[in-house]
């Protein structure tokens, strides 16, 4: 079996754009579905509409893999599963080391997502000495210490970092002079990385916070409707600054 530090993806020296890059794991995970439920064949706006985009776009997203399916017939599903899964570089083990074993580092390490998807879960990693040696989802923790010497020895490549905020540069520093090329990144904080590591951050908070915008505005919309035309404020009044203590408030505040 092939292992991440010795087999890198394909997808950028073939000038796979980023957002196709992207949606490539929904088309995936829609795919693995009907192959599930054994179905041989799909066309492009059944996969499209359960991988949630448009079908011009899966189509597309398909050219630049070579796969333009068939008339009259769609698109082989045990092929794209493959064909997809090899661009992603899931067709390798990549071993994946998780440091920072609280509360959702020990989740992550119980998720069974990451074996049926091409990660094994190489080590977890903790700078608590009391956590040494504790069994998580049958690993057991090893001291944030022997850092180094477990990425050197698993050849891993991807990092996990699920540590508070102000432990995760330092561990991102850690696994970066150790070899480490991609990082994942759950510590509510900005990274700062040379180049050549890539770094993909997942923050709950600000997702809650962009549905609690759009929910915020639906409720606007709602109000705004239930308004008589006779009571609506000036047209002047909508075209005028909104004054903050901190002076202009522009209409959409800045992340």
């Amino acid at each position: 079996m092939a292992t991440g530090r010795t087999h890198r993806p394909a997808t950028r020296s073939r000038g796979i754009p980023e957002a196709t890059v992207a949606r490539l794991p929904l088309y995936l995970r829609a795919l693995t579905a009907l192959s599930e439920r054994s179905v041989p064949t799909v066309s492009s706006e059944e996969l499209a509409a359960a991988a949630g985009v448009n079908s011009a776009k899966l189509r597309k997203d398909f050219s630049y893999l070579g796969s333009y399916g068939t008339r009259g017939v769609g698109y082989d599903v045990e092929y794209l599963v493959y064909q997809i899964s090899r661009e992603l570089g899931l067709t390798q083990d990549w071993p994946v080391v998780i440091v920072g074993i609280g509360n959702l580092g020990a989740a992550l390490a119980n998720y069974g997502g990451f074996a049926s998807r091409g990660f094994r879960v190489a080590a977890l990693i903790d700078a608590d000495p009391a956590m040494a040696g504790t069994p998580v989802a049958g690993i057991p923790v090893q001291h944030a210490d022997e850092l180094e010497k477990i990425v050197s020895e698993n050849g891993v490549s991807i990092g996990v970092i699920s540590t508070p905020a102000g432990a995760a540069q330092q561990v991102c520093d850690r696994l970066v002079a150790a070899g480490v090329t991609s990082i994942l990144n759950f510590a509510p904080t900005v990274l700062s990385v040379p180049d050549g590591v890539d770094v993909r951050k997942v923050d709950l908070s600000i997702e809650l916070q962009i549905l609690a915008f759009h929910e915020q505005r639906k409720s606007g919309e709602d109000v705004t409707e239930s308004i008589p035309d006779a009571a609506a404020p000036p047209a002047r009044a909508a075209t005028g600054s909104r004054k903050g203590p901190d002076g202009d408030m522009p209409a959409v505040m800045p992340a």
